[in-house]
């Protein structure tokens, strides 16, 4: 009886957990504004006649304004004028709403000026340009844009390494993190509670005790359901500097929809880890969530970190203005260290109107020759990525997909599968992870460019998120990226055309799919 009790208590626990869970609260709050929304519409048909007039007239301001936008990519376009035709009363209110990819104007601004407060303190390698300019002049074009736009400079003197999976990653974050004499950052998408973050948590704890700079930033909606609410302030109990990125409060507000999806931890300014690995147990396969998690990073050694700690502090000092911060001693010169690869730190945001990681992607894309591997988790381009990846094929280069075999989320998994057919036609390859869910984001053009980090294939990625990324500039450690792509396509099955195939009902499901993607 005793046991059956306790089994019934632990349920209703459970289920009372689940109802009052903040991600639960959360989506009913909008729902009810939905719904309150077009009630209102509806209560107000005594005045329809001012009703409708003032709607049809902010539809027709809101879409010449979407219109005008020239940054806005047009799939996003379309989609909304589509909507604009479906409800031309309530369009206008809830592009106004939901419809501005840009986020608030107030944090446009602290971050542009945390920006320029970093400005003199971030370094430059010119003879690295040089190098660069030397060995590979059209990676070369690729590095002057990144450093012009991003900002990000090319760096000589910085060992990298380069991990296939959580695992290895986490192994080497640990002897990192032990090892900090001055300053850790750690900045992700997602936390969550388990033997990942139970250990770095504890280290962090430690090492604020004793004093050293410990910041933590993470993704408030990331974290939504799997960390109390309020962990900053727990953390900030703890000595340990901490903030959630743009809290979910919930209103009908697009800004909402930007979120900080990049994933950074540099120790001392002088070792940073970049890639897809957030710090939840499935990352590193102690949760099994969607058979075998394969995720990829890279841990840079040198002046390069010092980059990754400049655009931690850049986000830091938007969301803290007046908080003190002596960034000269944060920032401190790095010693180089032997290498034989180039390193380019790279953030993207949606603040800047400058759509970086995209523009990089198609950079590696259009700079091709030879082959061009791309793991992605999720696959759903603008017709920007799908020309020029057909494109790449048409010319001859060997270009190939990785795409996961186990979906973490079934509705994109299928709205990605509904871009298999025209890369297939066009020549691409297309392989599907078959141990499990591929979440690793990194590219290989030639064997003499990669790129390592944050960024899906995705519109929130490309267009919404906080990213970042690495760029590796030949060296050693891009013969270890091959060779993990080379284990992928062992390990995946590849992706015929009959494949595709869905029928009237999944064609149109797609099509439906791929309408609504730019607005998601």
């Amino acid at each position: 009886m005793s046991g059956r009790k306790f089994t019934w208590c632990h349920v209703v626990r459970k289920i009372l957990s689940l109802v009052f869970s903040r991600l639960v609260v959360t989506g009913i709050l909008l729902l009810v504004q939905f719904v309150w929304l077009f009630v209102l519409f509806f209560r107000l048909s005594e005045y329809a006649a001012w009703v409708n007039g003032v709607g049809l007239a902010l539809s027709v301001l809101m879409c010449l304004a979407l219109i005008r936008q020239d940054s806005t990519v047009p799939e996003f376009k379309i989609s909304w004028l589509i909507l604009f035709t479906v409800m031309p009363v309530q369009g206008g209110l809830l592009y106004l709403l939901w419809g501005d990819k840009r986020p608030a104007i107030r944090l446009r601004h602290r971050l542009e000026r945390a920006e320029a407060q970093l400005v003199p303190l971030r370094t430059a390698d010119p003879a690295a340009q040089e190098l660069l300019e030397h060995r590979d002049p059209r990676a070369a074009q690729t590095a002057r844009y990144v450093r012009d736009f991003a900002p990000g400079p090319v760096f000589d003197g910085t060992a990298v390494r380069y991990y296939p999976s959580g695992e290895a990653m986490f192994a080497d974050m640990l002897p990192a993190l032990q090892s900090a004499q001055k300053s850790i950052y750690v900045e992700s998408f997602i936390i969550g509670m388990g033997e990942m973050w139970g250990q770095i948590h504890e280290i962090l704890r430690r090492k604020a005790a004793q004093g050293l700079d410990v910041r933590v930033c993470y993704d408030d909606a990331g974290c939504l359901s799997l960390l109390p609410h309020n962990y900053d302030e727990t953390l900030r109990a703890e000595g340990i500097r901490a903030f959630s990125f743009n809290r979910c409060v919930p209103l009908l507000n697009l800004v909402m929809n930007n979120r900080d999806h990049r994933k950074i931890m540099v120790i001392d300014g002088r070792i940073a880890f970049t890639g897809g690995v957030n710090l939840a147990d499935e990352y590193i396969n102690k949760l099994v969530r969607f058979g075998y998690w394969k995720d990829s990073g890279v841990r840079l050694e040198g002046p390069a970190a010092r980059s990754f700690a400049n655009i931690f502090l850049a986000f830091w000092k938007a969301h803290y203005p007046q908080e003190p911060l002596d960034l000269e001693a944060a920032l401190l010169p790095v010693a180089p260290l032997p290498t034989d690869c180039l390193v380019q730190p790279f953030a993207d945001s949606p603040v800047d109107r400058e759509s970086v990681a995209k523009n990089v992607y198609l950079e590696l894309i259009n700079q091709a020759q030879k082959r061009l591997y791309i793991c992605t988790p999720y696959l759903i381009l603008d017709n920007d990525l799908i020309t020029a990846l057909g494109l790449a094929a048409k010319r001859g280069v060997e270009v190939k997909i990785f795409t996961p075999g186990i979906p973490d989320k079934p509705t994109i998994y299928l709205m990605t599968r509904s871009y298999f057919p025209a890369l297939l036609r066009a020549g691409v390859h297309i392989y599907t992870y078959t141990p499990g869910f591929l979440h690793a984001k990194t590219w290989l053009c030639d064997d003499r460019v990669a790129a390592v980090g944050t960024v899906n294939l995705d519109y929130r990625s490309l267009y919404l998120h906080f990213e970042c990324s690495a760029l590796l500039y030949g060296g050693k450690v891009l013969e270890d990226i091959l060779a993990d792509m080379q284990s992928i396509e062992k390990e995946s099955a590849p992706v015929a055309l009959e494949d595709c195939r869905t029928g009237f009902l999944g064609t149109l499901h797609s099509a439906v799919l791929r309408l609504v993607a730019p607005l998601c």
